[in-house]
């Protein structure tokens, strides 16, 4: 009967352990640039994609390659391992997870916000009142 509870308290310690790291890897802070730079870890960036500067695709690498503002209106070339993201062209804000690194933003992540098909013309709804 002890052998059956070591056994299950072990099994239950192990996953009390599994649980706990994959939060921690999942717990990623909001920050800004500059921070990014001098914490190192895996961090998401809040801003808008830069439309004047240039933006590619590198087929080679796999790589998509853009300029982004965060809230803090600093500039940084953001390198996103992968394509480029749907609805990227229409986004209103964007969201990159990733860490710095190598004098750019390595992206692994981007998420994007876009305007709202259900938001209406608020000037319309006030002249009909």
């Amino acid at each position: 009967m002890k052998l059956k509870i070591i056994i299950g308290s072990v099994v239950i310690a192990v996953f009390v352990i599994f649980g706990a790291i994959s939060f921690m890897n999942s717990n990623v802070e909001y920050t800004d640039f500059a921070k990014a730079e001098k914490l190192g870890k895996k961090v998401q960036v809040k801003g808008a994609w830069l439309r004047n500067k240039e933006s590619q695709l590198d087929t080679k690498s796999g790589q998509f390659i853009f300029y982004m503002k965060d809230d803090n209106n600093k500039e940084e070339k953001v390198i996103l391992e992968g394509g480029k993201p749907n609805n990227f062209e229409i986004a209103t804000s964007i969201v990159a997870k990733g860490r710095y690194k190598d004098g750019a933003f390595h992206a692994s992540e981007i998420l994007t916000k876009c305007p709202s098909k259900y938001e209406g013309d608020a000037s319309a709804v006030k002249k009909t009142l």
